[in-house]
């Protein structure tokens, strides 16, 4: 039986943690549950008990429970150490290395893997600090599921609603998994851009994002931690993925850096190759007899490139996708070179093809070993042969 360690810090959203407990132990996972002073403002100590069946701890200098370096046990006894709901205060402690109570202790002590599910008003959530604090514990492997968008306790609405129950105890189950890509982590990018060319027109391609997001959700079922970094899609999330949403290649770009380092990165995005040099701030207007407006272009970040030129922190298997009109196999085999990544998938998107929006995908892999042609299926059939070459890659 797996074993959480879960931390309930406070906030309106903490009555979501007694939903999370019987979620989980519905599953089988044994809770032991930390509970702050904050979190204590919202749910009792005895609520947590009578779900976890376990003794709610709370105080770092109890007589009892200190006798024998208490907290130190705690931090290290469980699988996985949860922080839900994850307030601003306890994330800024973890970034800074603070210990002033118990559950911040629990958490400079452990030496296992820590997930948490971020909950706050939407101003304090897009603050610079708390932004700074996330990239923090993001650069040093904790895991984070949500925040959403939508009306908070505050009645403001925007991002910082704590992540449902459901998709918190996917991410516990992700974060548990055994399989053949258990402990690695994989990038995915997903989905078109959209660079702007003035506040109601941009750039964009047909990509749907099915792809990327049937491979981020396949990995994630072999046992990989997965970040999907996505542009705008229609697609629901993968339940287990830290999803991370953007808009244009930049975005895309630097969204990718901060979610190094990575043992895997599959580009499966449709960047656009160019942007306006400057996008008009208002709306472009046309005018009776005028001539169109001249749009300057610049050449987009290749992000595959640079993935290939990061030095220490390439991924060790490094996936590109090329979506070619004519000469699919020799165009393919020339970006494979030029991109310097692993492996190829190329598919054919020209006239009559129905892959780009579609649900079905016919590809070649190419590496440095030749080409592979999988037959026309389905892009969840694709995304599981694709994580069950690449497990046995890394075997």
């Amino acid at each position: 039986m797996s074993k959480i360690l879960l931390i309930v810090s406070g906030g309106i959203a903490a009555y979501k943690s007694l939903e999370l407990v019987r979620l989980a132990r519905k599953r089988g996972i044994e809770v032991v549950a930390v509970l702050t002073k904050g979190g204590a403002q919202f749910v009792t100590p005895l609520s947590l008990q009578t779900l976890t069946e376990n003794q709610v701890y709370g105080d770092l200098f109890s007589l009892t429970d200190e006798h024998a370096m208490g907290h130190i046990q705690l931090s290290r006894a469980a699988d996985l150490v949860v922080v839900a709901p994850a307030s601003a205060d306890i994330l800024a402690h973890m970034a800074g290395g603070l210990a002033s109570d118990l559950a911040t202790t629990l958490l400079l002590a452990t030496d296992k893997r820590v997930l948490v599910a971020p909950a706050m008003n939407v101003r304090m959530w897009q603050h610079p600090a708390t932004q700074d604090n996330i990239a923090r514990l993001r650069a040093r492997g904790v895991l984070m599921v949500g925040p959403d968008d939508g009306e908070m306790a505050c009645h403001e609405f925007g991002p910082g609603r704590l992540a449902e129950p459901e998709a918190i105890l996917e991410a516990i189950l992700a974060a548990l998994a055994t399989g053949p890509l258990a402990g690695r982590h994989a990038i995915v990018t997903s989905g078109p851009t959209q660079e702007p060319i003035d506040r109601v027109r941009f750039i964009a391609n047909r990509s749907s994002g099915k792809q990327g997001v049937a491979i981020a959700a396949a990995l994630r079922a072999a046992g990989a931690r997965v970040t999907l970094v996505s542009g705008p899609v229609a697609v629901p999330d993968p339940l287990g993925c830290e999803v991370i949403k953007v808009e244009t290649a930049l975005e895309m770009l630097a969204a990718v850096e901060r979610a190094l380092p990575a043992d895997i990165a599959v580009c499966a995005a449709a960047v656009a190759d160019w942007r306006l040099a400057e996008a008009v701030p208002g709306k472009i207007k046309k005018s009776p007899g005028g001539a169109p407006p001249t749009l300057k272009l610049v050449e987009n970040p290749d992000i595959l490139a640079a993935l290939a030129q990061h030095g220490e922190l390439r991924p060790k298997l490094l996936i590109g996708f090329a979506a070619e009109t004519e000469n699919l196999l020799e165009q393919a085999t020339q970006k494979r070179l030029r991109k310097g990544c692993d492996w190829l998938i190329a598919n054919h998107v020209g006239a009559g093809s129905e892959i780009m929006g579609g649900d079905e995908n016919q590809v070649l892999v190419i590496t440095a070993t030749g080409a592979e042609a999988w037959p026309s299926m389905s892009k969840q059939l694709v995304a599981e042969k694709l994580a069950t070459r690449i497990a046995g890659y890394f075997s």
